[in-house]
């Protein structure tokens, strides 16, 4: 698992990122007759052809390769609503609007597993690429005002995918601030092993010749 290993909390590969994301609620419409499904998370069903219900991503992405279901996007993947959450990322320098935390990567599986039913598919794809690099940019803005002196830095709204690949930099680069102003706190191991051992750049002792 990332991050057993790693004391600043290293990344998630993007297949670890969408299995996280996979259990994110969507609505889908069955085609057919079914039960309901017992599953450890919950129940789910019954199932009627035509009768919209929610499902796990996973769920619906394996009923859709079956041709039992379609699936319906969410609410903030349409153009319009898409449009207005861009103009709004570019209108505020410093604040991200709330978006699912896992937007990136269910748009993802949507776009790999349910073309066909995604209206203005390449209109949603452009748009969701501008909020994700307009909302990097503002990322990266934040960091560069990371000193010394910083002991926190709010970034709020932010995505899994986001937090992912902020989270180890922002991790190292606060503790290395808090090192070099606070040198007590540095464990002795560490302190021990930058030093040099004395004599150690002397070079090899002569051998005495007996008189």
């Amino acid at each position: 698992m990332a991050g057993n290993s790693d004391p600043h909390g290293s990344a998630f590969s993007a297949a670890e990122m969408e299995f996280l994301a996979e259990d994110e609620l969507v609505e889908i419409v069955p085609n057919m007759r079914m039960d309901p499904i017992n599953l450890i998370c919950g129940d789910f069903g019954p199932f009627r052809p035509q009768i919209a219900t929610q499902v796990p991503l996973w769920l619906a992405v394996a009923l859709k390769k079956r041709g039992k279901c379609t699936i319906r996007p969410p609410e903030w993947m349409s153009v319009d609503k898409l449009t207005q959450l861009l103009e709004a990322e570019r209108d505020t320098e410093r604040v991200f609007q709330p978006l699912p935390f896992h937007y990136v990567e269910i748009s993802r599986l949507l776009f790999d597993h349910a073309r066909d039913d995604i209206p203005d598919i390449y209109m949603v794809k452009s748009l969701i690429e501008d909020i994700k690099d307009v909302r990097f940019h503002k990322i990266g803005t934040g960091l560069e005002t990371i000193s010394g002196r910083t002991n926190a830095v709010k970034l709020s709204n932010l995505s899994a995918m986001e937090v992912n690949i902020v989270r180890p930099f922002l991790a190292g680069a606060l503790q290395t601030f808090y090192k070099l102003h606070n040198p007590e706190m540095v464990p002795e191991s560490e302190r021990r092993g930058s030093r040099r051992p004395q004599g150690a750049d002397r070079g090899a002792r002569r051998t005495l010749k007996p008189r």
